[in-house]
């Protein structure tokens, strides 16, 4: 039985969706926080066990019987997040899995500038030493943050924001359906995958100019100072140290941490990956 983990969250349930258009769903178990919240995937013929990261004791119930178990990492950064992720590791291999799939990502590195990167880092770490083979899924940047970086940008024509660099924008349906693959047996990974991305990075005057063709009005990419975006955001009500995270994406960006791309992800889905366009296009049509 394959054990996907998180299987109610943004990537958790499309990559339960997408393993139940190939395999039966009694091969299929989900290992949830609430198992109120996947009623849907029960009455479809999944196994539903509630399974938390923050209390280890309850996942050897819902890893019990796993073949393979996929850790969909949690948002927590930090202490928390590698805590959190050792927990889930070691269940998985206590529970005699075969396999523990991790949902990494391509920037995963000891020196990032991005906090959450030297916590898949830390977690790969940990994976290699569990003694159970495994697979880290190296995701590429998830194309839905685009969305969160726009600000203002289709109401003022600008898009206000720090000093970037090219990014992988990838969509959670590709990597979704990558790692659906990857479970039923197709690629062969041992370890740390090559980057699974879209095959262009685009930095944020690139994501202007899609705005602009899209809307038919000129949307132009300013270039704010650190401090400066840092102080606005906490002026609207986002924590500090929230803030300051965010900001350490930019650095990593425009030191080149995510502009890697390849065609491994294309190669697992069988077409092309979707362009950052057709994501953006209902933010456009919706405004």
């Amino acid at each position: 039985m394959i054990i996907v983990t998180g299987g109610t969250g943004q990537l958790g349930s499309q990559i339960v969706d997408r393993l139940l258009q190939r395999l039966p769903a009694g091969q299929v178990g989900v290992s949830v926080r609430d198992p109120d919240r996947a009623g849907d995937l029960a009455a479809r013929g999944v196994r539903v066990r509630r399974g938390d990261f923050t209390d280890p004791g309850s996942l050897a119930a819902a890893f019990e019987g796993a073949t393979q178990v996929l850790i969909v990492s949690t948002s927590q950064t930090g202490e928390a997040a590698l805590a959190q992720h050792v927990a889930a590791i070691d269940a998985a291999h206590e529970s005699g899995a075969g396999r523990i799939l991790y949902t990494s990502h391509q920037g995963a590195a000891e020196d990032s500038r991005f906090a959450p990167m030297p916590d898949h880092a830390a977690t790969e770490q940990h994976l290699a030493k569990s003694g159970t083979p495994f697979t880290a899924l190296r995701n590429g940047f998830y194309a839905g943050t685009v969305q969160h970086l726009l600000g203002r940008a289709l109401q003022t024509g600008e898009l206000v924001a720090p000093a970037d660099g090219p990014v992988s924008w990838t969509a959670h349906a590709d990597l979704a359906e990558a790692a659906a693959a990857v479970l039923a047996g197709k690629g062969g990974f041992d370890g740390p995958t090559p980057p699974l991305t879209a095959p262009v990075a685009l930095d944020l005057a690139g994501v202007a100019a899609i705005l602009t063709d899209l809307t038919g009005r000129t949307v132009r990419r300013v270039v704010a100072g650190d401090e400066e975006w840092t102080a606005s955001l906490v002026a609207h009500g986002v924590p500090a140290e929230q803030a300051n995270l965010l900001l350490g994406m930019f650095h990593a960006a425009r030191h080149g941490e995510f502009a890697t791309t390849g065609s491994d992800l294309e190669d697992l889905i069988d077409r092309p990956a979707t362009p950052l366009r057709a994501l953006l296009e209902p933010l456009v049509t919706a405004h």
